[in-house]
């Protein structure tokens, strides 16, 4: 299939990423352009399928920045999409100003809220049950008997139909310039129950967070991001106790692990994967 070609000479760099890099033009203010760098994101049918993933996120009513179409760029492939205007996520805002951490623990928590509220096109997004139970099956790095009970709790879970992101955490929600909050990021897009994403969250604050490249992704300290989660629970599960939840969201960690796994090419550090699975396998199941 033949795309539009574009020549960056009057685009400038405004950002990079870890997948690519992103530009914006003098005179179409409200028009970004994304090029994907990462070998295994920069092709054809994987930028075509990120742009209608977005466009299918948005006809649900779920906020998320518009995007128009696949381009091609030199080599690479890449798409146009909306520019939103002074941007910031709110891993920025919580690392520039303390002081609203749990202001935008409560905004994701919101956020959260109508994301898992809304019925997902099941004929377009997978099942994240599905996923998770491929996952743990293909999972090598785990042993029999955790396996086992992991593949048990998968069996038992709710055949939900709802919105699930698949990287729900504060990087991947941007607010505007006036405060209008998007979704970004919707590569792991699914249906099933919303503690997936919750499960997600979890690990992410209370587990990942005490290894500095995670630190300095979120621009937050581990004191920071456990604060996060706790800010979080409190506003999504409306309650200050929310010791019951948290311990539901722990149970979702270890498939979090698998499905990450299962999802990502690159090489994983297994071992540590089996170490912590095992840790969470024993205390919760």
């Amino acid at each position: 299939m033949n795309y539009k070609t574009i020549d960056l000479s009057s685009w400038t760099q405004e950002g990079e990423g870890g997948i690519g890099k992103t530009y914006s033009r003098a005179d179409a203010p409200g028009l970004l352009l994304k090029v994907n760098k990462t070998p295994h994101k920069n092709n054809e049918a994987s930028v075509r399928h990120d742009v209608e993933t977005a466009q299918h996120v948005l006809a649900m009513g779920l906020p998320t920045p518009q995007v128009y179409e696949v381009v091609q760029v030199g080599d690479c492939f890449g798409m146009t999409c909306e520019r939103i205007q002074g941007k910031r996520s709110l891993s920025r805002i919580c690392a520039d100003e303390p002081s609203r951490l749990g202001e935008m623990a409560t905004l994701l928590a919101a956020q959260g809220k109508l994301l898992h509220a809304t019925p997902c096109d099941t004929t377009f997004f997978p099942s994240c049950k599905k996923l998770i139970q491929e996952a743990i099956e293909a999972a090598c790095f785990i042993g029999e008997d955790d396996r086992q009970k992991l593949r048990a709790f998968a069996e038992g879970l709710p055949d939900e139909t709802t919105c699930v992101h698949g990287d729900f955490q504060t990087g991947n929600l941007i607010v505007s310039a006036e405060g209008k909050p998007y979704f970004i990021d919707l590569d792991w897009f699914s249906y099933g129950t919303p503690m997936f994403d919750i499960g997600h969250l979890y690990l992410l604050c209370n587990v990942y967070s005490q290894f500095q490249a995670m630190r300095d992704i979120f621009h937050m300290t581990q004191e920071q991001l456990i604060a996060l989660w706790d800010a979080f629970a409190t506003a999504y599960s409306g309650s200050a106790d929310h010791t019951d939840f948290d311990r539901r969201a722990a149970m979702f960690a270890p498939l979090d692990i698998c499905l990450l796994s299962y999802r990502d090419p690159r090489p994983k550090a297994n071992p540590m994967f089996a170490r912590v699975i095992h840790s969470f396998v024993e205390k919760y199941f």
